[in-house]
């Protein structure tokens, strides 16, 4: 029964815009379907990892300490403007072929790694969100591993998802007047989102 509460809940959450779902769908325009699912592994990684921290209790640690959220959250906003800025400077011409040069697999999944990574919040998603699924009378560890699993299958899903409409609308917006109006649009998206993270207090 928490299963079926959980898969639902995971996925509006998986699913919703935040800074890691438009980067995949601007890298999927960009470079894209396949290269974005790839970059998208950088997220996975990082997520991993976070969950993995909620598991064995140390993300509580993190997230109430002071100095260590605060450091995360201006890196973490000083990155998403940095993003932003190459997005919104980006030239509206670049992108014409899957085959052009570009940003490696490895730049892009790091890229995401230290997106999904330099966000507080998501600390605050694994500490809050997943532990209203663990029973405390089973096995804690063996719950988390499941929870995460199927969190992390999610996300695949809606990394897949946002790919494949930044991929649509690489074809919609084939003028370059079009592009560039798009790349801002998720530069001026990006930008908020990093302004909004160097406000965000710990509640």
């Amino acid at each position: 029964m928490t299963i079926l509460l959980f898969i639902p809940a995971c996925f509006a959450l998986n699913m919703a815009p935040g800074p890691n779902n438009l980067l995949s769908m601007a890298n999927a325009k960009r470079y894209g379907i396949r290269t974005a699912c790839y970059a998208g592994i950088g997220r996975l990684v990082a997520f991993a990892g976070m969950i993995t921290l909620a598991a064995t209790g140390l993300a509580t640690v993190l997230f109430t300490s002071e100095i260590l959220f605060l450091v995360i959250k201006v890196a973490g906003g000083v990155y998403l403007l940095w993003l932003a800025y190459q997005l919104w400077s980006a030239a509206p011409t670049e992108g014409d072929s899957e085959a052009q040069g570009g940003k490696s697999f490895f730049q892009l999944a790091r890229q995401e790694f230290l997106l999904a990574a330099g966000n507080p919040k998501a600390i605050l998603i694994f500490t809050a969100f997943l532990p209203q699924f663990v029973d405390p009378a089973g096995s804690v560890g063996y719950q988390f591993l499941i929870l995460g699993v199927l969190f992390l299958m999610l996300e695949w899903v809606a990394i897949a998802g946002y790919a494949f409409f930044g991929k649509a609308l690489r074809h919609w917006f084939s003028r370059p007047s079009m592009r560039r109006l798009f790349n801002r649009v998720c530069a001026g998206l990006l930008g908020s989102a990093g302004v909004g993270l160097l406000l965000a207090r710990r509640e």
